[in-house]
């Protein structure tokens, strides 16, 4: 067994055994889990108060309301810039807004890690898992690979559930009557970051996507880039072929074509980010996450390895290989 299928049998089994997520006792039975956010530099923070919170919620929606804040940032400007104003929104909606993460964790069930900023999250979700609070993390997983493993990691270690996914996952639909899927060419915006790997920033929503349809089984990586457009291929298991378009220049939009044994078609059409957030609600109740951790991370060393063949001037780089230098640089983090 290669060490790539080691690390990502230990995480099946690691979720496997994880315990539900929220345990009420009879005082809080039936009444909605508290959820707390993290990091209020992003619209999502108020897109999903507003579908939580909303007075005439159903069904996973009204399972959970959103109570409290804490602002976060960083030092990058599409984070820092926006932390004003988004905190402002959520306080006429109610939100309580706290001085740090501890006061939060005191005071809700679960969490929404909204930090705009994948760099300061493994810093914050070793709080939040510590206080045994399961936790949605949003995109970017982390800054980096090794950070999304040693997240893992921490949560394996202390029992607690987590996911992470693009919205782009939920909502849109398969085309049917294609037979058995024989690749995917997909697209998204990608604009990057510097302070990020390539891809991590929003290259993340068409990679999402690729791998909704795909699934796991990536084995190498090649990757072209200009200044406007990024192509990476994808090779799968059974000689399948993936595709992920990154867009800059042009007219920039999602989507993804489905190949098929017998027939070529377009997956459904984005449908925004209710589904994802009824998602987190089953995961909050539940402690199953709707995509395995296991998966999310062949994400990222999907994207990883992508930059990693740019390094190589377009080489193919092996998945394994960048999921095992991954993975021992992760084992060392405390």
């Amino acid at each position: 067994m290669n060490s790539s299928v080691r690390l990502l049998v230990s995480l099946l089994l690691a979720v496997s055994v994880m315990p539900p997520a929220i345990a009420q006792d009879e005082a809080t039975a039936g009444l909605p889990l508290k959820i707390g956010i993290i990091g209020l530099d992003t619209s999502h923070v108020v897109a999903f108060t507003r579908l939580i919170n909303d007075p005439e919620a159903k069904g996973e929606l009204a399972t959970m309301t959103v109570v409290v804040g804490y602002p976060g940032g960083s030092d990058i400007s599409a984070s820092k810039d926006r932390v004003q104003g988004f905190t402002k929104q959520l306080e006429d909606m109610g939100i309580e807004i706290v001085p740090s993460i501890g006061t939060l964790l005191s005071m809700v069930d679960a969490v929404l890690l909204e930090s705009v900023d994948g760099r300061t999250h493994l810093s914050q979700a070793r709080l939040v898992i510590e206080a045994g609070k399961p936790l949605f993390i949003d995109k970017p997983l982390a800054g980096s690979l090794v950070d999304a493993i040693a997240i893992d990691l921490l949560a394996a270690r202390h029992g607690v559930p987590w996911f992470s996914s693009s919205s782009l996952r939920f909502g849109a639909q398969m085309p049917t009557a294609i037979g058995k899927v024989v690749g995917c060419a997909a697209w998204s915006p990608c604009t990057l970051e510097p302070s990020h790997p390539d891809l991590f920033w929003y290259g993340i929503h068409g990679v999402e996507s690729l791998f909704t349809v795909m699934g796991s089984g990536c084995e190498s990586v090649v990757r072209v880039q200009t200044a406007g457009t990024e192509l990476i291929t994808g090779t799968w298991s059974e000689g399948r072929i993936g595709t992920f378009r990154g867009l800059r220049d042009g007219k920039t939009g999602y989507g993804a074509m489905v190949f098929g044994a017998r027939a070529i078609a377009p997956r459904g059409e984005y449908t925004g980010y209710g589904p994802l957030v009824e998602e987190i609600g089953k995961f909050f109740r539940t402690g199953i996450p709707p995509v395995s951790n296991a998966e999310t991370l062949a994400i990222y060393a999907f994207m990883e390895a992508a930059d990693e063949s740019r390094r190589q001037g377009g080489a193919s780089v092996s998945i394994d290989a960048v999921l095992a230098r991954a993975r021992d640089k992760a084992a060392g983090v405390r």
